[in-house]
C-alpha cells in the first residue's frame, strides 16, 4: 500500500482518530503511524493520550505498516461510532 492509497481509503471510508506521521501532538484514543527510511511504527493511544506500549508494532517496510494502520483505523471506527 502506498501513502496515496492509504489517504484515499481514509477519505472514502471517513476514517478518523489518527495521527499521520506525527502531524499533531498525541491525542486520546487514536491510531498513529510514524517512521523513517528504516522502520515504521503503528500504535494506539489510550484515554490519556499515551502510547499503549503493547500496541506498538514495528515494520521494516512502509507498505506493511500502512496496511496495519488502515486495519486498526477501521477497528477504531467500529469501536467509537
Amino acid at each position: 500500500m502506498t501513502n496515496e492509497e492509504a489517504k484515499e481509503i481514509i477519505k472514502n471510508e471517513g476514517l478518523q482518530r489518527f495521527n499521520w506521521y506525527s502531524d499533531h501532538p498525541l491525542r486520546e484514543n487514536e491510531v498513529g503511524i510514524s517512521g523513517n527510511n528504516n522502520n515504521w511504527e503503528v500504535y494506539v493511544t489510550d484515554e490519556r493520550a499515551s502510547v499503549v506500549q503493547g500496541s506498538i508494532t514495528v515494520f521494516d517496510n512502509e507498505s506493511d505498516a500502512l496496511e496495519n494502520f488502515i486495519k486498526r483505523l477501521r477497528t477504531e471506527k467500529i469501536l467509537f461510532q
